[in-house]
């Protein structure tokens, strides 16, 4: 396999750590050229994670997509969702021809409404199944400090996405897998809007007693869009592993890539969704918020996105469409935790 990663933040950072500790080479699309020289200078990226040290060796630095494309056969999306289809900007079909497309994307591709696979098989027929995900719960600030944590890799083949998850596991991560394509990409969707409404609970002054009840009826919630969307991997007690004393359990909603991402994003300080959510809490504006962070916050663009597909869903969500009517209809956010309060059980 030869590896191409689009994308220098934190979380690609971290991916290209987790290849390059196993010695796997890696085509890496970053910023620009000064980010390439100082990296293969100083060997850490200028810009995040600059705790984490890379070989040179095993660094083939370009700054524009398309190269990244040519080279690689495995190439892993990790940018924000909203600049996703800048990266695909002049690629054809044919370029496209037998590569795979591993997503480490958390969001919904705004300006469509779309998951990436989704996007990938309008614009260039690409098959599902050479697409894959990966998902958390994994904060990139853990993995820099080499603190043991999960990654859930899905696919719709077993194999290739076993093979796929060998090359990320390490002393320090430890791999799943799953074929729910869709579930996990809408679950790490809705997991950051609910770690923005756990961001403004703090950032109003509630505490850990109401945070629990709010995170429960947020589990609730994503379950019921969940199921109305057509998941069906979202029971909880129930696994199907033979014996779950000589092999790990299936995975249900419980799982660390449902629940498990949800609990992290909205209760770890490293969760920018949580960071960007007490931010308007305590009375930023969106603007303000987004410029102080220097982050995107995913769960904003998300949860737009996630209102108007569930237009035609028609699952109930007052948590998420509260923290929308806050981000985007300027609904105070006293007053849009009023409204929650009411529905919480």
């Amino acid at each position: 396999m030869q590896f191409g990663i689009i994308g220098s933040g934190t979380w690609g950072t971290a991916l290209a750590k987790m290849l390059t500790d196993n010695g796997i080479p890696i085509n890496w699309c970053v910023r620009n050229d000064a980010v390439a020289k100082h990296l293969l200078k100083r060997l850490h990226n200028p810009n995040y994670l600059q705790s984490v040290s890379f070989d040179s060796r095993l660094l083939s630095l370009f700054t524009q997509p398309r190269q990244v494309f040519a080279a690689s056969d495995h190439i892993i999306i990790v940018t924000p969702s909203a600049y996703v289809t800048q990266q695909f900007s002049g690629i054809t079909r044919k370029e496209l021809a037998g590569k795979k497309i591993i997503s480490a994307v958390k969001g919904i591709l705004p300006q469509q409404n779309l998951l990436l696979n989704d996007f990938l098989k309008k614009k260039f027929h690409f098959p599902l199944d050479h697409y894959f995900t990966i998902m958390g719960p994994c904060h990139a600030e853990e993995v820099a400090a080499e603190r043991l944590s999960y990654l859930t890799f899905s696919g719709i083949k077993t194999k290739a996405t076993k093979d796929i998850a060998a090359c990320f596991g390490t002393s320090y991560i430890n791999t799943v897998i799953n074929h729910d394509i869709y579930g996990v990409q809408y679950a790490a969707i809705l997991k950051n809007i609910y770690a923005v409404s756990a961001g403004m609970a703090h950032g109003l002054g509630y505490g850990d007693n109401f945070l629990s009840v709010l995170i429960a009826n947020a589990a609730d919630e994503m379950a019921g869009f969940l199921r109305k969307s057509g998941i069906r991997n979202i029971r909880v007690g129930i696994h199907t592993a033979a014996s779950i004393l000589k092999a790990k359990k299936s995975p249900n909603y419980a799982a660390s890539v449902y629940l498990g991402d949800l609990l992290v994003t909205c209760y770890s300080l490293f969760s920018r969704n949580r960071t960007f959510g007490a931010m308007i809490g305590k009375g930023h504006s969106v603007h303000s918020a987004e410029t102080e962070m220097k982050m995107v916050a995913e769960g904003y663009n998300a949860s737009r996105s996630i209102y108007e597909l569930n237009q035609k869903v028609g699952a109930i969500m007052p948590i998420a469409e509260n923290v929308y009517q806050v981000l985007w209809k300027k609904l105070p956010v006293e007053k849009a935790f009023k409204n929650i309060e009411e529905h919480l059980v």
